[in-house]
Formats: structure tokens, sequence, C-alpha cells
């Protein structure tokens, strides 16, 4: 029971509720399973506290870890008297409170500097990030400020980029990316991704693909990796073979000038085929199943392609232009989407006969430029906005788990690395690292 002082005032510290804290970690994670006595205002970060104390007793070198908490598979963001009233929870039992990681990056590494924006960027082989740049190069990373290889021969703006084969490049084969440019053209490149190298090389593309008449803008690879697509401003879709010749050169920075008049021809094709119905830009393409493709466009509308037919089998509409798009969640089938506003829209195509979307987070505060999904998490997801912002997302709550704002100006492109880092570039002409973020 509460206590009356002597002015009538419930004091706030005899409030409180007996709580188990539960967890799905590992030790030294594991918190004894005893019920305790709390006090009803603590938020988060007082459970934190609490949890924490818990898990050092008997440990000297323990180092304090932010957790977060579920009750009844929901996070709590608010005190747990408040959380417990809008659920209608009782507070008369022993209430189990699981306790995990906080998901939020508990490392900034040294940003990675470009000659420009910074507007494209695919984390998708653990061994290296690639970068796109307004300088019109391509450039991989293997870690913060170590720049390995420059992808050089477009002639305009690198808008998008994409790792085509991510797993067989760790498997030890030669790796192959694709760049997407304003140039309107895609350009293929192949490197050794495991190659030793004190000193920075510069690639020459061995295949470029001729067919828009538009700017590229998005570029995207499907899971097998003999196929990519690309949207364009020229309202279209177009579909390319990226398997094939190989007539690539490899030429170190210091002999690039000499050898700068003996370049290697280079394999020219066009498209295999065009998917036609946007009638605006195509801003995004994703390629998540071999026989799907995912596009987002200028027109308002998400569509989803049946590559065999060349026909779109569901069109999805808001209305609001669309930026950015990715397919993942629950059944690799949640559409995440951001656009010219603040707000990132989810959708579950399988639900019948609804267009609307299934969840809305409205914390950013100008236009969102990317979404990605985690590739092993049914919940988390991140998004990218011009209000220089990265938050990190959990279906389950409505706030966002962290905000990463180390740009300081528009953030154009983000993506996980590693399953466990977040990479972003942005206006500010810098690529950053924001590591150990612990999703699962």
């Amino acid at each position: 029971m509460a206590e009356m002082d002597i002015n009538g005032q419930v004091e706030e510290a005899a409030r409180r509720v007996q709580v188990r804290f539960v967890t799905k970690l590992k030790p030294p994670f594991k918190a004894p399973p005893t019920s305790i006595a709390i006090p009803s205002n603590l938020t988060r970060l007082g459970l934190s506290s609490i949890v924490n104390n818990l898990l050092k007793a008997g440990k000297d070198d323990w180092n304090p870890e932010p957790f977060d908490f579920l009750i009844d598979g929901e996070l709590v963001r608010m005190s747990l008297e408040e959380f417990l009233l809008a659920k209608g929870i009782s507070a008369e039992k022993i209430l189990e409170i699981e306790y995990i990681r906080a998901v939020a990056p508990r490392k900034q590494e040294e940003p990675s500097l470009h000659d420009d924006w910074v507007s494209a960027v695919d984390g998708s082989n653990s061994k290296f990030v690639l970068t796109g740049c307004y300088d019109g190069l391509g450039r991989i990373w293997k870690a913060a400020g170590s720049c390995t290889h420059l992808l050089e021969g477009h002639t305009g703006e690198v808008t998008s980029v994409c790792v085509v084969n991510p797993r067989v490049g760790q498997d030890g084969a030669d790796q192959i990316v694709a760049t997407a440019s304003k140039d309107r053209t895609l350009r293929l490149w192949k490197f050794d991704a495991d190659e030793p190298s004190d000193q920075i090389k510069r690639i020459r593309a061995y295949k470029i693909l001729h067919g828009h008449n538009a700017s590229v803008q998005s570029v995207a690879a499907n899971p097998t990796g003999d196929m990519v697509c690309s949207g364009s401003w020229d309202c279209q879709i177009a579909l390319w073979q990226a398997s094939g010749s190989d007539t690539g050169d490899v030429v170190s920075v210091k002999k690039r000038k000499k050898d700068a008049e003996e370049e290697d021809p280079q394999v020219e094709e066009e498209a295999k085929s065009t998917l036609v119905g946007h009638t605006q830009c195509v801003s995004t393409v994703v390629w998540p199943q071999d026989e799907a493709i995912y596009s987002a466009s200028w027109d308002h509308s998400i569509r989803r392609w049946d590559v065999e037919l060349g026909k779109d089998s569901l069109s999805l509409y808001c209305d609001k232009v669309i930026n950015c798009l990715d397919v993942g969640g629950e059944g690799s089938a949640l559409i995440a989407a951001g656009g010219s506003d603040p707000i990132l829209r989810i959708w579950d195509p399988r639900k019948p006969g609804t267009s609307a979307p299934v969840y809305q987070f409205s914390s950013h505060s100008s236009w969102i430029s990317t979404c990605k999904w985690h590739e092993k998490s049914r919940f988390h997801l991140l998004s990218a906005s011009y209000d220089g912002k990265v938050m990190l997302w959990d279906l389950r709550t409505a706030w966002p788990l962290a905000v990463i704002d180390t740009h300081n100006d528009k953030v154009l492109c983000a993506d996980w690395w590693k399953g466990e880092s977040v990479v972003s570039g942005g206006a500010d002409s810098k690529l950053c690292i924001s590591s150990d973020v612990c999703v699962l």
C-alpha cells in the first residue's frame, strides 16, 4: 500500500511492485530468478540499473550494460506504473519482466572521408563496405578509414551500389559489385576481396550496361547473383545479365598514369527485359526472391513484379513520393518504405483486403532517404533521413531504440554491416560506422 505523508501526498518510493527478471541471454548476463520488490515509477534506465546491480554481485570487473525490457512481448517505453495502467495489467501478482541487451551502438569509428556526397552504401558482405559517391567513384572499404579499391569509369554521380554475390565472395571467389549512375549506365566490377594490399587499387568495370535514357536511381541483384535489376528516372525497370565476360583490368595507383592509354576493351550489354508500369521516377528496386522484384516510385506506388511474367502482381499506394523500400521482417514479407514526409511506413501484403500500413513510425523530422531490415531479426530495421539522423527500430515499440547523429548534414544512405554495425553516408561526405549494436 502507498503511504500518506503529513501533507497528504503519496510517497512515490512506497509504491512498489513484485517483479521477476528473466532473460534468454547467456551468462554473464543471467540474473538470479528470484522475485524482488521495486518502485513502480521506474523507467527503463532505473530497471537497467537494478539488473546491472543484480549481475555485478560478486564480480569486481563488471561493466554496466544498457538493457531494454519486455512485458508480454512489448517493449517498455514509459514508467512501469504507466505501462501497467495503459495495458490493464495487474500489479497485485508477481510481474515477469524479460530483459535484453539494448539495441544501440556502443562504439563510433572515425569517419571515412570522401570527396563529395556519399550517396549509396552496401554492407551485405562482412569483409568490406561498398560506397558510391557524387564524385563518380565507387569505393571498397575494409575498415573505417581503410579504402582498398577505387571503382573508376562513371561520367556522372554514382546514385546506387550493390554487392551482387555477397556469399560467393565470402567463399573465396572473386567478388562482383554493381554501380548505377546519373550517366544513365550501370557498371559491373570484379575484384578479390581477400587480396592483401598496401596501396589503393583502381579497377575498371568489366561490363557496362546501356539502355536507360535517364539517370539510373537504384540497382539490386537477385539472390542467385546472376542478374541485376535497375530503376530509373525514365520510369522503367530493366533486368540485366550479371554473369558473363570478364575483361576488367586492375591497375595500381602508381601505375595508372603510365598504363592509362592501354585500356582493355569493356563488354557493353543491353537489358534482357524491362518492366513497365510506373508513371514517374523509379526510386528504388529490391530483389529479395528470384521470382519477385519490388519497386518504389515517385508516382506514390509500391509494386511487386512477377519476373517470369513481367507483370506487377501487387500494387500499394500512399499519398507521398516514395524514396526508399526494403522487404524483410517476419517471414521476409513486410514492406518498409519512406519518402517525402517524416513517416516510416510498413505494410504486410499477406493481410487480405487492406492497403493501409500495419506500422507507422514518425520520429524523424524530415524526408526519409533509406530503410533497411536487419537480415536475421524479424523485429529490427533502420531508417535514415534528411534530418541528419539514423534511427534503429523494433516493431514492438513506437519509439526508436536508438538515434545515431554522427552526421552533420543529410543522411543519404545506410545499411547494416556484419549484423552488429550500422554504416551510413551523407551530404557531409562521410561514411560513418557505428558498431557493437547487439541486435541478436
